[in-house]
């Protein structure tokens, strides 16, 4: 076989005049050859490339690879903006790349997180030679999920983002005064270091001190409420129907944009295109087996997927498909490829949302219970304390924070031990019950505040006992009367999971996921500005005319 050929900071220069910088590999022979390419802000050779795309693997299988720093990052030219100019530069890096030496005119894009959301923004440019896209593990609408959640900002990822990405920013602020480099970068290191600790914890939320400290673009709440414009940037959500183009999404159950994921196919879908899905048991960063407490089995490793072999080759293989030949793939339905946590297996289907799935309603009942049959007396509320001072601590999710802080199923023992956290259980199941879609809870609530939040996680109870979180969710409201109930609906998001028999499964209600999420600290206060906290207290009502409940969409016996 041919030795393959790599050149490092190749030069494109983008339609203001700027040059970004790629590295391009290219397989032995003469080609022509099918292109694939990632635009990234995290260094073309960061080992984080190695999760998503093996460059020189994918040259061996006979694709041109292009590899690119995005605007401001690293060996590219230009001022670090998040997002601002990843359309344009999309556009013009794919007809740039679709005319190298080798190449055959056909670009499909291949990435994830910012650098899935690259290939979204550069589809919806329309440059006329990108056939097609593999975004994995990346948003559909940034407000939730992103910077916010359900009203809540979105603070785990917002703090440890902006500050990592600030190395290069810094390093290129003060790269001809050496003295000043180290001590901003000191700085800037103690400020990541020390975010387990009590760095989280600075307010406002919402206008987070450690940005102005360093002088960082950070990653986007307080810039998406200033410049409204700019947050449509990064917005693929209501956009879908511009994007004429078959995609392979792969998604992960404890994955922080793993709503965005299934949004983002069932869009694609929606509006007739050909689509793919991949939904794991995994994490943002990770696609192995083993994810939080749990070991899904070695069928679960992206390495292995259930003996479909490697997902970096069922990525390659589609890819062959649709632009081996520089033709786009003609439209088909795809393939729906779920991993069902629980009996630990993958299932193929063919949409999702599951048709088949049937919303079943548990109601939240005196003495911790949760059952299926709603309260037919009036029961007395739960009632508890929430002091934004003392959060309840976030303990495993979908979630990607410092690395304190892991994501995935955790035992939730010292959760569930907290006075302000209530708990409902179902009595041991007598069969299995599949969960396998969006799950909400529907909560009759009253605080005693101008505003507070509303948590619900859904939990996975052993036979030994051990309570393991499944899916959560956060709602910000407003309380017109302080004291007053209202309904309020909780958006958990989607998993799958069969709650096998002899498990039981519990729900929780709280105030807080702390630094998950920001605190409210209960004075109605914009984010941006408060810094005090008042204790807020708390009810919870389940009666007949205030039915408190989860709604899990149940899938029937096969």
């Amino acid at each position: 076989m041919a030795e393959i050929q790599v050149e490092f900071d190749v030069p494109a220069q983008m339609r203001d005049g700027t040059v970004l910088r790629a590295d391009v590999y290219r397989p032995g022979g003469t080609g022509p050859w099918p292109v694939l390419l990632a635009r990234l802000p995290y260094g073309k050779q960061t080992p984080m490339m190695g999760v998503v795309l093996d460059p020189l693997g994918a040259a061996r299988r006979g694709f041109l690879v292009v590899v690119q720093d995005t605007r401001g990052r690293f060996a590219s030219e230009g001022e670090w903006e998040p997002w601002t100019y990843e359309e344009s530069d999309g556009y013009d890096t794919v007809r740039w790349a679709a005319a190298l030496a080798g190449a055959n005119g056909a670009v499909g894009m291949i990435g994830a997180s910012y650098f899935g959301n690259t290939q979204w923004t550069a589809a919806l440019s329309k440059p006329p030679e990108l056939k097609a896209i593999a975004p994995m593990v990346t948003w559909s609408d940034p407000e939730d999920g992103l910077w916010t959640r359900g009203g809540a900002i979105e603070l785990g990822i917002t703090v440890p983002w902006s500050l990592m990405m600030g190395a290069d920013a810094l390093m290129r602020r003060h790269r001809t005064d050496p003295a000043t480099l180290v001590s901003s970068l000191g700085g800037l290191v103690q400020d990541l270091d020390g975010l387990a600790d009590g760095g989280y914890g600075e307010l406002p939320a919402g206008r987070f001190p450690a940005f102005a400290r360093h002088d960082l673009p950070e990653l986007g709440y307080e810039r998406s409420r200033r410049e409204p414009d700019w947050a449509r940037s990064c917005r693929v959500a209501g956009r879908h129907d511009e994007v004429d183009l078959p995609t392979f999404q792969v998604g992960g159950w404890y994955d922080i944009f793993a709503q965005g994921t299934l949004d983002n196919f069932a869009a694609m879908r929606s509006a007739g295109r050909s689509a793919t899905l991949i939904m794991g048991p995994w994490s943002h960063a990770n696609q192995q087996h083993v994810v939080g407490d749990v070991n899904f089995g070695f069928a679960a490793n992206s390495a292995f997927m259930g003996m479909r072999g490697r997902l970096h080759d069922l990525q390659l293989d589609w890819y062959q498909r649709t632009i081996g030949d520089g033709e786009a793939l003609e439209p088909d339905t795809g393939t729906v490829l779920l991993f069902v946590m629980g009996i630990n297996q993958w299932r193929e289907e063919t949409e999702w949302p599951l048709s088949r799935a049937v919303d079943t309603h548990f109601h939240l009942r005196a003495d911790g219970r949760l059952t299926p049959e709603p309260p037919s007396t009036a029961e007395q509320p739960d009632e508890f304390t929430y002091d934004p001072m003392n959060p309840v601590p976030t303990t495993g999710g979908a979630l990607l924070l410092s690395d304190e802080f892991r994501p995935g199923p955790l035992d939730q023992t010292a959760v569930e031990a907290r006075e302000d956290v209530r708990v409902f259980t179902t009595e041991p199941l007598t069969e299995d019950v599949e969960v396998t879609g969006r799950v909400r809870a529907v909560l009759f609530a009253a605080t005693d505040g101008p505003s507070t939040d509303w948590v619900a996680r859904l939990c996975d109870v052993d036979e030994n006992g051990v309570s393991r979180n499944v899916a959560d969710g956060i709602v910000r409201v407003r309380a017109a009367t302080p004291g007053e109930a209202a309904e309020h609906v909780v958006d958990l998001w989607s998993t799958s999971i069969v709650f096998r028999a002899g498990h039981r499964i519990r729900v929780q209600i709280t105030s807080s996921n702390f630094p998950r999420w920001d605190r409210n600290l209960n004075t109605g206060e914009p984010e941006e500005t408060a810094t005090t906290g008042r204790v807020a207290h708390q009810q919870v009502f389940h009666d007949p005319a205030r039915p408190s409940r989860i709604v899990l969409p149940v899938v029937p016996p096969a």
